[in-house]
């Protein structure tokens, strides 16, 4: 009885927010979004004060088969908890109050047990996950507390943020971990002014994503690395674009590593500090030797800058681009932004 009550309540609670909150706004050409034009704003405080107290409350609050653009302000405050946006769920927006002063967390390792008693793996470390499509955050962080771990070390992948839906886009949007912070699962995604930090693989998966001027961030001590990108067929259209960006931190660092045979990743137009490792590309678990799947993955460089950037090829995996060859990876196409993406926002 006590779970049909709260069922009752969350329900009554989030009609009550929508008849206070509903607002109908009109497309434009300058809508970020084609779908919904119905508007509908949910607030978080964990100081009390707001519709919820937690961010998960409020995701839950959001009826299945969401209709409506629903923005969830957040205010100034550390979540202490791990969020699901279910795949049942589009059309929602995380809007936080500065990337400093509102931030999500949690504190999972791959090694750690899950509800059923087995380990939880990699990708369901998340301190939030992602699977709905029209996903948004802005002006907030997602952080993962475990401790860094040493190179080598098993089981302490610890992931910040998946994201599994497509069309997302992140804006001003921080990201902290260690190794594995940021999943870049699956789906269309473009980032946008954010930082990211890590020390191993702190970007990784199988996503089509453009990362505009945003700041990658090194934490490694003996070494580490930045970017594996998991592209498994030449028919895939997926892998990362880093454009406009700044690579900082602590080194050696590798900036990518192919985790699938067919691995893209491309950096352009993008500032290295002296941290990057000699050859600047990691050959993935084998020694002294190049695997012949390094032969179908495309690292490329394209008019890259600073004191780190000629480590990039030094070796050399990576093929330096011309224009021709670097401008689908430059513009928002790479990703359809078009079609989903206001040309403000990009």
């Amino acid at each position: 009885m006590a779970h049909l009550f709260m069922q009752m309540q969350m329900l009554l609670a989030f009609t009550l927010i929508l008849a206070l909150h509903a607002t109908t706004v009109t497309c434009t050409s300058n809508s970020r979004l084609v779908g919904p034009i119905k508007h509908q704003v949910i607030t978080v405080n964990i100081n009390g004060g707001g519709d919820f107290l937690s961010v998960q409350a409020a995701v839950n609050a959001v009826p299945d088969n969401n209709r409506i653009n629903v923005l969830i302000q957040i205010a100034v405050g550390y979540y202490i908890e791990k969020v699901v946006v279910p795949v049942t769920k589009p059309h929602i927006t995380f809007e936080g109050a500065g990337r400093d002063v509102t931030m999500i967390e949690w504190h999972d390792r791959a090694s750690d047990p899950g509800p059923n008693g087995q380990q939880l793996r990699t990708y369901r470390t998340a301190s939030v996950t992602v699977f709905a499509n029209y996903f948004s955050a802005r002006n907030i962080s997602f952080k993962n507390t475990a401790p860094a771990p040493m190179p080598g070390m098993e089981g302490w992948q610890a992931a910040a943020f998946r994201i599994s839906g497509d069309k997302a886009y992140f804006s001003g949007c921080g990201f902290y971990g260690a190794q594995d912070t940021l999943c870049d699962d699956a789906g269309r995604h473009y980032f946008k002014k954010c930082y990211i930090q890590g020390s191993i693989d702190f970007i990784f998966g199988n996503g089509r994503s453009m990362y505009k001027d945003c700041e990658l961030h090194s934490i490694a001590t003996r070494f580490g690395s930045i970017a594996a990108q998991d592209r498994t067929s030449p028919y895939e259209k997926t892998g990362f674009a880093f454009v406009r960006c700044k690579v900082t931190g602590t080194g050696p660092v590798y900036v990518g590593r192919a985790m699938g045979q067919y691995s893209r990743i491309v950096y352009a137009y993008t500032y290295f500090d002296d941290i990057v490792a000699n050859g600047g590309w990691d050959h993935w678990n084998t020694a002294n030797r190049i695997p012949y799947y390094l032969r179908t993955a495309l690292f490329g460089v394209y008019k890259c800058w600073g004191p780190g950037a000629a480590a990039l090829s030094d070796g050399s995996l990576a093929k330096e681009l011309d224009f021709e060859s670097a401008h689908p990876f430059l513009v928002k196409s790479f990703v359809n932004g078009r079609h989903w993406i206001a040309p403000a926002d990009a």
